[in-house]
């Protein structure tokens, strides 16, 4: 059973830069052919895909974030991070990690329970 558990600070001043790390466990984030993802959900809005991290290691990310997110792995941990640099209260949201599978017509198969982060005004 593949499990993704989210963990970070909840809150984040503005300007500053938030920072989450998605821990898995039941498959290496390396495997063939799968991309580790992040998606947010601001309040009372929908699911923001972010970008995603390759099993090679390759990252992409959404061109509305692109400026300020860097997506890293550590595969000594079997982590993947998500570093969001100059937020704003518009970055509140609840961020979740999740597999992506190899094709991206499919989705994601599995989600972090998700994390909640509060950019302070």
């Amino acid at each position: 059973q593949v499990q993704l558990q989210e963990s970070g600070p909840g809150l984040v001043n503005t300007s500053q830069t938030l920072s989450l790390t998605c821990t898995v466990s039941g498959d290496s984030i390396t495997t063939n052919y799968y991309y580790w993802t992040w998606i947010r959900q601001p309040p009372g809005k929908g699911l923001e895909w972010m970008g995603a991290i390759a099993y090679t290691g390759s990252t992409i990310h959404s061109p509305s974030i692109q400026s300020r997110a860097s997506i890293s792995r550590d595969t000594s941990k079997n982590q993947f991070t998500l570093q969001l640099s100059s937020v704003t209260p518009d970055d509140t949201a609840v961020y979740y990690c999740a597999r992506l599978l190899p094709y991206w017509r499919y989705g994601m198969d599995y989600w972090g329970e998700g994390a909640l982060v509060t950019v302070s005004s």
